[in-house]
């Protein structure tokens, strides 16, 4: 059952997917229309689950789940996953990889191999003011609070000195 991303509640499980590259305008309206009917037939052993969904950045495909009402079982997180692996075929872009670091350059989304990322830091290139994206939140609050934050308030941390 879909619902709109902002009227779920905070405690919702969160699942982020990073693109290695910005959506066309097209491409956005496909995955908006395509994304929703998922949604809209999401279930856990024949049960509807609510769920709502936002795009941010033209890059990042959040989904949440009101565990409230029904929680992911292994086959509907299996359905998730699988949903997300036709938007990569069909798209030709990569949503699952977690070896890659998005972050900000003024107003511009950067995305970068995680090895990449390090020697950046190593360089001096991002610091710990950077801000990074913290794609291991994992429900909505956390997202909303922490999702975007200075690379030394979030694992990236380790990598800069």
């Amino acid at each position: 059952m879909y619902i709109p991303f902002n009227e779920l509640p905070e405690t919702s499980r969160i699942w982020i997917y990073q693109a290695n590259r910005s959506f066309t305008e097209e491409e956005l309206t496909e995955i908006t229309a395509r994304t929703e009917a998922f949604l809209k037939e999401w279930t856990a052993h024949g049960a509807a689950l609510q769920a709502g969904f936002e795009i941010k950045y033209k890059r990042f495909l959040v989904i949440g789940l009101n565990q409230d009402v029904h929680t992911a079982s292994g086959c509907s997180i299996d359905a998730s996953v699988h949903f997300i692996q036709q938007l990569e075929k069909d798209y030709n872009v990569d949503l699952l990889d977690k070896m890659n670091v998005s972050y900000k350059q003024g107003d511009f989304v950067a995305y970068k191999p995680l090895t990449e990322f390090k020697k950046m830091a190593k360089d001096r290139a991002v610091s710990g003011k950077t801000i990074v994206f913290n794609n291991l939140v994992s429900n909505k609050q956390e997202y909303e609070e922490h999702w975007e934050v200075p690379a030394e308030e979030s694992w990236h941390s380790r990598f800069i000195k």
